[in-house]
């Protein structure tokens, strides 16, 4: 791997990369270029062998990439090869959405405990999950190893459960209120603002395709990653 800091739309791009090639491998298919690859996700094939080349090489000139040992590469570099534990707070209707998709569970990424405040919830299940009262969170983060934690709160709530998180060891987070949580700089926060991205959305209804030709849009329209 290079020794340069790799940029947030790198990172970004890495798991549109894998999803593609996790669809290939189903398919059996042995090999792949950085052209097909290009024509697929609409993405310029200077720059995914550009992304690649970051952290090694993996292509061989004239035949392109093998698929699943690039899958095996990536899931690396994600740290998808482990198991990482998460922790959802929030047990409404989004927390239980997210407690149930099992995109987590296929990639590694697993939701291993959902905690509330509400009593009538305290207790009931969301699929093999039971909802715990939040006076056993920093127990259960310690205890399950957990380092994630999904914030779906309302958002005059979120920083107070963020800063409880972060007081149990969690070391980053997925923010899904309509809010701005500060946060030590040590901990990385990325937010999910449904809200932010549909109003952006209705700028694009009126203004053509034109505006939606920018080489940063998988940086565009994001909150900051990490408030101090």
């Amino acid at each position: 791997m290079k020794s340069e800091k790799i940029s947030e739309a790198v990172v970004r791009r890495l798991p549109i990369y894998l999803r593609y090639l996790n669809e290939l491998n189903k398919r059996e298919v042995a090999t792949v270029s950085s052209q097909e690859l290009g024509q697929k996700l609409d993405l310029n094939p200077a720059q995914i062998r550009k992304d690649l080349a970051y952290f090694g090489d993996f292509g061989r000139k004239g035949i392109g990439y093998d698929v699943s040992y690039l899958i095996e590469k990536i899931r690396q570099i994600l740290n998808l090869d482990q198991q990482i534990n998460a922790v959802l707070v929030g047990a409404g209707n989004l927390g239980q959405a997210l407690s149930n998709y099992n995109f987590y569970l296929k990639e590694n990424m697993k939701i291993v405990a959902v905690f509330d405040a509400n009593p009538s919830k305290i207790g009931t299940r969301i699929n093999t999950l039971t909802v715990q009262a939040m006076d056993e969170l920093k127990e259960t983060i310690q205890s399950k190893n957990i380092r994630i934690g999904i914030i779906t709160v309302p958002d005059f709530e979120a920083q107070n459960v963020a800063d409880q998180l972060i007081a149990a060891g969690i070391e980053a987070i997925l923010n899904f209120a309509p809010t701005i949580l500060k946060a030590p700089a040590s901990i990385r926060i990325h937010a999910a603002d449904f809200t932010t991205d549909l109003l952006s959305l209705a700028y694009y209804l009126n203004n053509g395709k034109d505006d939606t030709e920018d080489d940063g849009q998988f940086e565009e329209l994001q909150q900051p990653e990490r408030q101090s």
